[in-house]
């Protein structure tokens, strides 16, 4: 017979990973959507969003992906995972594209269209979040095909009228994503709901 007290074990706790995310989410759209908008023309201007791409959009929303299952949230897990991989892959692909690729607009416009449709089976998922989570999926999904379009259409000169109005939606698109950011993490930490999310 062992002499040993028996070990408890003491349940970890994970903090919630939603508002890294969302908030590495909301501002590599927002950079990448001010130059599809055509707000930024500098042709310089995809370093930066390559840099938040890999780094805050890809790994870090990665990561918050893993907590999330960790925490046994099947949708933020599913999201914060795909749409990290998403913005690794851009940056890889971008990375990636040079002058000996030739033209590949149409199978960038099936890519962004693809990613429209995984968005918009999440958006039917997201009708059991919140209100605030839902509003980031409707306008994405709407980023999405409006992009996706463009990129089929995406002649010469770039980009076009639905690029441009593709870049608008993800603009709001990152906006709604930083309120919902701003809104998990100060509620959270005043432990009131300082910031309405409207759970549904």
């Amino acid at each position: 017979m062992s002499n040993e007290a028996p070990t408890t074990s003491t349940p970890v706790t994970v903090a919630d990973p939603a508002p890294l995310g969302l908030a590495g989410f909301a501002m590599t759209t927002l950079a990448l959507s001010f130059a599809n908008a055509n707000i930024i023309k500098e042709t310089g201007a995809i370093t930066i969003v390559l840099g938040l791409a890999a780094f805050y959009g890809g790994l870090a929303q990665l990561l918050a992906g893993m907590w999330e299952f960790r925490r046994g949230n099947t949708f933020g897990a599913t999201a914060f995972s795909s749409f990290g991989a998403f913005w690794l892959s851009y940056w890889w692909i971008v990375t990636h594209l040079t002058a000996a690729s030739g033209d590949v607009h149409q199978a960038i416009g099936l890519y962004l269209i693809l990613w429209a449709i995984f968005t918009a089976f999440m958006t039917v998922a997201a009708l059991r979040t919140s209100m605030a989570v839902l509003v980031v999926f409707v306008l994405l999904t709407l980023a999405f095909v409006f992009l996706g379009i463009g990129a089929f259409q995406n002649g010469t000169p770039a980009p076009d009228a639905l690029t441009k109005v593709g870049g608008w939606i993800g603009i709001l698109t990152g906006i709604a994503a930083w309120y919902a950011a701003a809104a998990t993490v100060i509620n959270s930490t005043h432990r009131r709901d300082v910031l309405p999310t409207l759970p549904r």
